[in-house]
């Protein structure tokens, strides 16, 4: 395959970690909460498939159970880490900003804990083809694009054509905006908080999952996915704030997150050691460049919810 499709495609496929992230972002700060704890959870979600299959990967269930039950796990282990931030930031109104960069701290400590465990000869390589179909056989980039990539494209859609073509989405964004003013009318809003703050936490929980297992399919491939979290929350600003842009944004990051590898293998292009760094760079650099034109423009529809990060009194209202 040529070097330049080759690496087209790694960058759809990396990047899908990212769609997971973002997304998953995106429901939670529509709900109003900023929920620095991503990174921490994206670990944790990685952490629970890579945990059920250990206990399953040599079993003889059918691979389609395997793959299930490996993104049910890292699902319901993300969703708890987001529970236990809704009950800290919803329910006894602590600052969002500390618990979520709490959560990360635990999350990152105790997956490197379970983690290092675990035979990756179990969790990994036998199910790694089940998570790759249907192009586990191919030796190029092409096998990154499997179960989980398109599962990535089909969440990022229906979140935002749940946002913003459902009642659902609408009350959600409601929330989001004026806490106040959705209560006035009716509106559940602590029930909504946590339910966007759990599901969003899920599927961020995905891209962990997705990284360790699928994406990089290595040992020590969860020592690097902090950083992705941290960038998968730069992207819910390059998105603006809507899920079906981040498969946009996360080919882009993708693209720019890989030029310090495959750059290097273009021979009219001389990149040394010391360089390779500052290429890494890049995708900060675009996401403070798409800031600064989203607020030159000051278009509201380009803006987060009004009320992100507020603690919302009802006492008050």
């Amino acid at each position: 395959m040529n070097i330049w499709l080759n690496f087209l495609i790694d960058s759809l496929a990396f990047g899908a970690t990212f769609i997971y992230g973002s997304t998953g972002e995106i429901l939670t700060e529509k709900a109003g909460h900023l929920n620095l704890g991503i990174p921490g959870i994206m670990c944790m979600g990685g952490a629970g498939g890579c945990l059920m299959l250990n206990l399953i990967g040599r079993s003889a269930l059918p691979p389609a159970l395997i793959v299930a039950l490996g993104i049910l796990a890292s699902l319901l282990v993300a969703m708890l880490m987001g529970l236990i931030y809704s009950f800290l930031t919803v329910t006894l109104r602590a600052n969002q900003n500390v618990t979520g960069l709490a959560l990360t701290t635990f999350g990152v400590g105790l997956m490197k804990v379970i983690m290092s465990k675990m035979d990756a000869a179990v969790y990994l390589v036998t199910p790694k083809s089940y998570y790759r179909w249907p192009f586990a056989d191919r030796q190029d980039s092409l096998q990154c694009l499997g179960v989980m990539f398109f599962l990535a494209i089909v969440i990022a859609v229906l979140a935002s054509w749940v946002l913003f073509r459902t009642k659902v989405g609408l009350h959600l964004r409601a929330v989001g905006e004026s806490p106040a003013t959705a209560d006035a009318v009716g509106i559940n809003v602590t029930r909504y908080k946590y339910l966007a703050t759990c599901i969003g936490s899920g599927i961020a929980g995905l891209g962990g999952f997705y990284y360790i297992i699928d994406y990089m399919a290595s040992q020590e491939a969860y020592l690097s996915l902090e950083a992705f979290g941290w960038l998968s929350i730069a992207l819910v600003i390059f998105a603006l704030w809507r899920p079906h842009m981040t498969i946009i944004g996360s080919t882009v990051f993708g693209f720019l997150f890989s030029c310090s590898s495959y750059i290097t293998n273009v021979s009219w292009i001389r990149v040394t050691m010391a360089a390779k760094p500052l290429l890494k760079m890049l995708p900060y650099v675009v996401t403070v460049i798409v800031l600064i034109l989203s607020s030159i423009r000051n278009k509201r529809e380009n803006q987060p919810p009004a009320s992100l990060g507020l603690a919302y009194f009802r006492e008050e209202r």
